[in-house]
């Protein structure tokens, strides 16, 4: 079997202090997930609401699922009980079904705006522009289940460590401008999650607090 265990305290010995790592478990088997939760990994990330559901089932109660891919709205009741953040929320329509199902559930759910800097068109997220005017509109003020913890982006796939470096400072300044201007006297706005396996360490040296690493933990996709 791959060494969970190994690669796991491999990537926890390099991560600076006050970096918490999202375990991207999404298409690996439960008995990978559970070779690092018995490492004491409890933060596990996924994309699919379906395979989402099966794990939450069957895995220990206490493990915090966050969702990490594109959330599509009719697949936001399915995950709203038990997710414990939605950290690609790029659309004012997804935040208010957040809301709604929420509401239902009668929880408050953490959320993060994904923000769109990469220089690709296959990313999803919200431009800096887009995101101003969604905050300047103010809706998100009205929903009381729905929790703004910070931003998320991933940066262009290039080996150009210059560009990927470029664009993480993009959104750790972006950061501090939201922060200052909205959420001033929020201290749950917090979060910076960017950074995946071959970019982490460039993150962590743009404000990153949570870094999202699935290859270097659990090697290859496993279906």
């Amino acid at each position: 079997m791959y060494d969970v265990k190994r690669h796991l305290r491999e990537v926890n010995a390099s991560l600076k202090p006050g970096v918490r790592l999202v375990a991207i478990s999404k298409y690996h088997p439960n008995d990978f997930i559970m070779a690092a939760y018995e490492e004491g990994q409890r933060i596990f990330g996924e994309s699919h609401e379906q395979e989402l559901k099966e794990k939450h089932q069957s895995l220990p109660q206490d493990i915090e699922w966050h969702f990490i891919g594109h959330l599509q709205t009719n697949k936001v009741k399915y995950i709203v009980p038990y997710i414990s953040m939605i950290e690609a929320v790029d659309s004012l329509k997804l935040l208010r079904e957040i809301q709604k199902q929420a509401a239902k559930a009668d929880r408050v759910v953490r959320v993060l705006l994904e923000l769109h800097i990469a220089e690709e068109a296959t990313k999803y997220g919200l431009t800096l522009d887009a995101c101003r005017e969604l905050l300047d509109g103010g809706e998100w003020r009205q929903m009381p289940n729905v929790q703004i913890c910070g931003l998320m982006m991933m940066a262009s796939n290039t080996d150009d460590e210059a560009q990927i470096a470029r664009e993480f400072q993009t959104a750790a300044d972006f950061f501090d401008e939201v922060k200052t201007q909205y959420f001033a006297d929020e201290p749950a706005f917090c979060e910076r999650s960017w950074g995946m396996s071959d970019d982490y360490h460039i993150a962590m040296q743009h404000g990153s607090t949570m870094v999202r690493i699935g290859t270097m933990i659990f090697g290859p996709r496993v279906y």
